[in-house]
């Protein structure tokens, strides 16, 4: 991928058609598990050539802003914000240098492609169709995609994510496989309610998981230790699009972050 100068408008969609299909090609050759609930784990999800622009395109730390999380849980004592995001939409990144912009702008644009999406709506389908029925192709999905980055003391507790959610995503950009170890955990609960750890999604470069969510879709991350410097990912979650408070509040959620966001560059300092 150039990273050289900006694409023009034609350009730019060859680029993003060509890293549709390779996506959805990874996709469909993801090997599906059924315990301890259906996934899909993936590997070479961008072509080679893509993934190194994406890992030299990486954005510097000023460039992200918080991720606060759910009852400020990404948030230390001290005040030091253990996650933060970028999303990738093109009024999101539209400050990174132009060089970095015109690789993210690409990235963001294939992922939130109806075909991307339908590839990822297909090979979950038997986990679709257990929540929304039959019909559950024809449920409505909002692809949001946030490039994050947990630092050390990141740790989330076993959760299964809200009900807003249809389909969570992440795709794990580490530049090397030196700390396999502190990928995404999944659970099962039992009957007593215990939530013993089944299997750990491996850190290493390109690879990722896909479920649909759902009451058993248990999943955490240990804490991120010292040994490590930056955990970056991409998390891409399909919001659930049907009926008029989803798709209004879809649209607000993306609407008030960007605010924010403009509001960090405009801001007294």
């Amino acid at each position: 991928m150039d990273q050289s100068v900006e694409l023009s408008r034609a350009d730019r969609a060859r680029a993003v058609d060509r890293l549709c299909d390779f996506i959805v090609r990874s996709i469909d050759g993801a090997r599906a598990v059924e315990a301890p609930f259906y996934h899909l784990q993936l590997e070479r999800v961008f072509p080679d050539d893509v993934y190194a622009s994406m890992l030299a395109a990486m954005p510097q730390a000023s460039d992200y802003r918080p991720l606060y999380g759910q009852n400020q849980c990404n948030v230390l004592e001290d005040g030091t914000h253990t996650r933060v995001k970028i999303d990738l939409f093109p009024e999101y990144i539209r400050h990174l240098r132009a060089e970095k912009r015109v690789v993210w702008d690409i990235v963001g644009r294939a992922l939130c492609s109806e075909a991307v999406k339908a590839a990822f709506m297909r090979r979950l389908a038997p986990a679709l169709a257990g929540r929304f029925g039959p019909d559950h192709a024809k449920v409505g999905m909002y692809p949001i995609p946030i490039l994050t980055r947990d630092v050390p003391g990141y740790k989330i507790d076993p959760h299964t994510d809200s009900r807003w959610k249809g389909i969570t995503v992440q795709l794990f950009l580490p530049r090397d496989a030196l700390h396999p170890d502190i990928g995404t955990i999944f659970h099962e609960k039992l009957p007593d309610g215990s939530l013993p750890k089944r299997i750990q999604m491996k850190f290493v470069p390109n690879s990722g998981y896909a479920f649909a969510v759902g009451e058993d879709t248990w999943h955490s991350a240990d804490q991120v230790g010292s040994q490590v410097t930056t955990r970056d990912s991409i998390l891409h979650t399909y919001f659930v699009d049907a009926g008029l408070l989803r798709v209004l509040r879809n649209r607000g959620k993306r609407i008030g972050n960007f605010l924010r966001n403009e509001l960090r560059y405009y801001a007294p300092r």
